[in-house]
């Protein structure tokens, strides 16, 4: 856990309600019963365009019924109202992350931790300290390492070969893209030095020698990697899910929109669901493999059609839905993986996982069936194929108004050309970005990649606002830290939340507070059409709210890393207090 989260105890109010007494730090009435809370003694920041700052809140069983002064607060909420005095706080709608991976954060949180790790002696301790602490694990498990960390951006098998104890070890890179593997672990997965690259990835070989260096990249990381790690029992999973629960509520998340789902991630969630312990809302889009084969990749899409129709029907999933689809169209700028319209700046380039073909038949087949397409694409030249797939599907489907509708999105959009910029708002394509992504303590080997010119156009926000797109803001968790309030640090200043001395990249693409925090609210939602009921704090919303210890919004920006989250409620009921 990370410790700004629980610091402090928060001041307590005591107040009696029908003949209970109750406190601000734990709700006593059932959930469910339609207990009237106020919230006063701060400000309220609403992302509400229409109403901005409040003085007070009242929230009734699982919404909201009164924003605006506390002298009609009061009397809105009646004598027997549980009372929470904010002392000077701030109440802000629950943060939205708008790009998540749910269950795989909670996954994350259980492994070694590598990624402020500086060098590869340090990923070997850390990784050799799980191993001790976990004797009984079939495998020494690490994630987050950084290809700065590593000489030449060069993962061998030989360098984790030197640790351990004789258990397969599978280090997830922090992008999620690759993963670094020992002797033996290459072994368990079947991969010889012979072992042909899957479509959309490449085992990693030695130029010399030929052998397999125990570098998985993209396709033949998700294509192997994944499914033996994923293949845990449904307790593991429930825990994986419970521990991201307990991660996102004491940080004020309370949405997130999960961009890889699949089958066993959805069972959980229903577990979960039907069990009352998800306390986060996820909206998800379900991952569609590449296969190489047409039939199979639009037969998944046609197997969601069936999934989501039955889940509309089922009354019982009011926090869990499926919003459509996931393409990972590339990889990562970091592991040159991405592809650009001109070559990185050693002169080598990658491919799309996605051929034009492909890719416009499962966009087309998406958009027809109704689906919100979301599409992974980091490098200009997938972001230019992602905008040309997402245009083309509203002329095969003959409706490109209907396709506008569908507020279709590109995931990162990390370095795009200037002239696709401008496409993104006439077609209604949501810009969905992390801030996070560009921590100057991880973007030097980004900048190297791309070379100082095509840099400093990097995480251009400022460009897809001033062209009319709506930006929605997450994290990518566990792809980097889930904590929202770091995001804003780095998305109103540029810089590092752990060492905020680092230079920053392109300060005058920062935005202020207010603006940040819409995007990682009510734009957030809006992408994926809730923004009438979370992500803003109005009358009929959903009661998702943050209490925060102090204001931000009246102080310096740093202010951001020392806030606490004191109070999370979600649907109305208390989810966190510290």
């Amino acid at each position: 856990m990370h410790p700004s989260i629980r610091s402090h105890a928060p001041d307590v109010t005591i107040v009696r309600v029908r003949n209970q007494i109750v406190t601000n730090a734990a709700r006593t009435v059932p959930y469910g019963d339609e207990m009237i809370e106020l919230f006063r003694g701060g400000r309220v920041f609403t992302s509400d365009p229409d109403r901005p700052w409040a003085e007070a809140v009242v929230i009734e069983g699982e919404r909201i019924v009164f924003v605006g002064h506390v002298a009609d607060a009061v009397d809105r909420a009646g004598a027997d109202a549980v009372v929470h005095d904010i002392a000077g706080g701030v109440v802000l709608p629950g943060f939205v992350d708008a790009h998540a991976h749910v269950t795989m954060t909670g996954d994350a949180l259980l492994k070694a931790q590598l990624r402020d790790a500086p060098d590869v002696a340090e990923i070997r301790r850390r990784l050799t300290v799980w191993a001790a602490a976990n004797p009984h694990a079939p495998r020494i498990l690490g994630i987050g390492w950084i290809y700065s960390a590593i000489d030449g951006g060069r993962p061998t098998r030989q360098m984790l070969d030197e640790i351990g104890d004789g258990r397969p070890i599978y280090a997830e890179a922090a992008d999620l893209h690759s993963c670094w593997l020992n002797t033996a672990a290459l072994h368990e997965l079947g991969v010889t030095d012979d072992t042909p690259d899957p479509i959309g990835g490449r085992i990693v070989r030695d130029p010399q020698t030929g052998m397999a260096t125990g570098h998985l990249l993209e396709n033949a990381s998700v294509n192997l990697v994944w499914p033996l790690l994923a293949d845990v029992p449904a307790s593991t999973l429930d825990e994986y899910l419970a521990a991201a629960m307990r991660a996102y509520s004491e940080s004020g998340v309370t949405a997130a929109v999960d961009m890889a789902m699949d089958a066993t991630m959805l069972a959980a969630m229903q577990r979960a669901e039907s069990a009352g312990r998800l306390t986060v809302r996820v909206i998800g889009h379900w991952l569609i493999h590449r296969t190489g084969d047409s039939v199979t990749e639009l037969a998944q899409v046609d197997k969601l059609v069936r999934l989501v129709e039955r889940m509309a029907d089922d009354s019982s999933l009011s926090r869990l839905r499926i919003a459509g689809i996931k393409i990972i169209a590339d990889g990562t700028i970091d592991g040159c993986t991405a592809a650009l319209i001109n070559p990185y700046a050693d002169g080598t380039n990658a491919d799309p996982i996605w051929d034009r073909t492909s890719l416009d038949a499962v966009v087309a087949a998406a958009d027809a069936a109704g689906l919100q397409v979301a599409i992974h694409a980091i490098g200009d030249q997938t972001v230019r194929n992602a905008i040309d797939a997402i245009e083309r599907a509203g002329v095969t489907n003959g409706d490109p108004a209907a396709t506008h509708s569908r507020r279709h999105r590109i995931e990162h959009l990390e370095y795009v050309d200037e002239s696709d910029v401008v496409r993104l708002a006439g077609l209604g394509i949501t810009a969905s970005m992390q801030p996070v992504h560009i921590d100057p303590a991880i973007f030097a080997n980004w900048a190297a990649m791309l070379g100082d010119e095509r840099a400093d156009r990097g995480f251009a926000w400022r460009e897809f606002l001033d062209a009319g797109t709506t930006l929605a803001f997450g994290t990518d968790t566990p792809t980097a830290p889930h904590f929202p309030l770091h995001n804003m640090y780095i998305a109103t200043t540029r810089r590092s939340p752990g060492d905020p001395t680092l230079t920053p990249h392109r300060p005058d693409n920062a935005l202020p507070l207010d603006e940040a925090v819409i995007h990682a609210t009510r734009d957030a939602a809006w992408a994926s059409f809730a923004e009438d009921s979370i992500g803003v704090l109005r009358a009929g919303s959903f009661a998702d709210l943050v209490v925060l210890d102090r204001d931000p919004f009246a102080a310096e920006p740093e202010s951001l890393l020392s806030a606490r989250v004191v109070l999370t409620i979600s649907n109305g009921r208390t989810v966190y207090t510290g």
